[in-house]
Parts: C-alpha cells; structure tokens; sequence
C-alpha cells in the first residue's frame, strides 16, 4: 500500500485549515502515512464576480483536473462548492463530522436591533433572499472575498455587517467575533454547509482505504439527503436552494427551501424518513416541492442564467 499521498486544497487560510484538520484525521488512522499538500488555485479564487451570478464548480473544477491528471491523489473541498453532478472518473469519498451549519451575523448589532437602512454584506443569492424576506427594511450588499476581508468591511464602515458561515469563523478561530447564529427558521443553510468533503478517483482501492474511515456515517446521511434534493431540483451550488438534513438515531427529517430569483416566492417543506434512505428522501422532498411551484421557480432561475 502507498505510504505517501499529496491532498489537493485551495490556497486561502480556511482551504488550508480545512485541509489541515482533514490530514490530521488521516495520520490518526494511518500514523506511518506520508502526507503532503499542494496549493491549487481555482477559477473562483480569480473571480470578481459575484457568487450568485457564476456558474457552478468555480472552487473545484481545478482541483478535479488535478485528480484527474494524477497530481494529486485526493481533493478537500467545501462541501457547498461541489455540484451534485461529478465528473465520471471521480468520486465522493468521504465526509468528515459536520461543523455548525447555521449561518452567522458579524455586525455592530443583533440582525433584529440594527437600524432600518443598515447594509448587510453577503455574496449568496440564497442568503441575500432570506435576509430581504425576513428584514426587508435592510440593504443586501454585495461583497466579495475572503473570510477576514468581509469582517473587515465591517470594521471600516462600508458595511454594518456581514453573513458568514458560522464553521468558517469556528475553523479560524474566530468564534468570539460573532454577533449572533442566525435562526434556521429564517435562514436555512446551503447544502452541504459545515461539512467537508473528500474527493478521490474512482478505482484507486488503495486511497479508499486510507481515508474511508474519516467518513461520518451521520453526516454522510445528512448530505445524501441535501444532495439528493438539489439534484432532482435540477439546481447547482449557486441556486437560491437551501436545505438541512439532521439525523436522530434512525431518522432523518430533511428540511428544503426553494426561492424566486427575486425572492418573492419562498417555498419551505419537509420530508422524514428512515436514514439508511437519505437519496429517497431528498428525491420525495423535492417531487413534492416541485408540485407545489418550484417548477415555476426553477424556470424561472434558469432563465435568468443563474441555475
């Protein structure tokens, strides 16, 4: 078996912390293993463009061609930048135990004590429809950047808050800079948020065997269902899609969010069922949403380009 393998990760301080907790992971199970990182840069990390308006895979599809090419043995991404769709000779391998999947305020208030008018920062389309619909009297702004670039946004005034990932500011060690979690009631998280995914080349036994055991058969559940849903939805990492499925011994409730470009529409639903069949669930929740006016949304969506 091989003693050495290079991890493929995204050069930002929270790619490589991701990346950093996953290979410590892996010499827990493999302690002899000799374990390497290499930095690739992705097309989203030159991007200036805003997320909702670009395409999906922009964080991945570098890494993917890396695999693919043998310049790396396995990827560690953001479980939320990587499309449902895969390309063939790659694979989801594992998923490590999901961090805090709620989203986080960092402001100079509480989301209901800030003032009308007040600028709140954000590059997700899906996070910019939740906070219109739940505080319409605030001004969704669109940033770019990376974690420490968007609080500090805040700090100079040109925003009076930002909409984070709560795992991203938990991973950097940021915890005591948020300003509150935002409820899930409000403000359901993008599918796969707070987990991190393993990817790896179909076929390649050897690999499977040194990190299959990082899976977390919970999370795993969690994200089948999220990922099942999205993918009957027709929908890619930047839709307006949000969706959450939480495992209790043996059930899985799946929860899913559909919204209108304009955010006008919101669609909510749920779906619950035996954990062992977590794509059935997502598959069912999404029929049902669809019956319900998705199709409407999603026609909509796509076109607009943004789907």
């Amino acid at each position: 078996m091989s003693q050495r393998i290079i991890v493929g990760s995204r050069g930002s301080r929270l790619a490589l912390l991701q990346t950093e907790s996953v290979i410590a992971r892996i010499k827990e199970v493999n302690p002899d293993l000799d374990v390497s990182v290499r930095k690739i840069v992705t097309t989203g990390d030159r991007s200036h463009r805003q997320l909702g308006r670009t395409g999906t895979a922009i964080f991945v599809k570098e890494l993917e061609q890396a695999l693919l090419d043998g310049r790396i043995d396995i990827a560690v991404h953001s479980l939320k930048d990587l499309p449902t769709e895969l390309p063939p000779r790659l694979y989801l391998l594992a998923v490590t135990e999901r961090l805090d999947f709620r989203d986080a305020l960092v402001a100079k208030a509480r989301l209901n004590e800030l003032a009308a008018g007040s600028k709140i920062g954000t590059g997700s389309l899906r996070r910019t429809i939740q906070l219109m619909s739940y505080r319409p009297d605030l001004l969704a702004h669109p940033i770019r950047g990376n974690v420490d670039t968007r609080l500090g946004k805040v700090c100079s005034g040109e925003v009076d808050g930002v909409i984070v990932a709560a795992a991203a500011m938990l991973r950097l060690g940021w915890k005591g800079k948020i300003t509150e979690y935002l409820p899930l009631e409000h403000f359901l998280p993008a599918v796969g948020q707070g987990a991190l995914a393993i990817e790896a080349r179909l076929g390649d036994k050897e690999i499977a065997e040194l990190v299959s055991p990082l899976n977390h058969l919970p999370t795993w559940q969690g994200i089948t269902a999220e990922r099942a849903l999205l993918r009957a939805l027709g929908g890619g990492c930047r839709a307006p899609v949000a969706a959450l499925g939480t495992v209790s011994g043996n059930t899985l409730k799946l929860e899913g969010m559909v919204a209108s470009m304009s955010g006008r529409k919101v669609l909510c639903a749920s779906e619950e069922g035996s954990a062992i069949s977590a794509e059935e669930i997502g598959v069912r929740l999404a029929q049902r949403m669809l019956a319900m006016g998705a199709v409407e949304i999603i026609a909509e969506a796509r076109s607009s380009g943004n789907w």
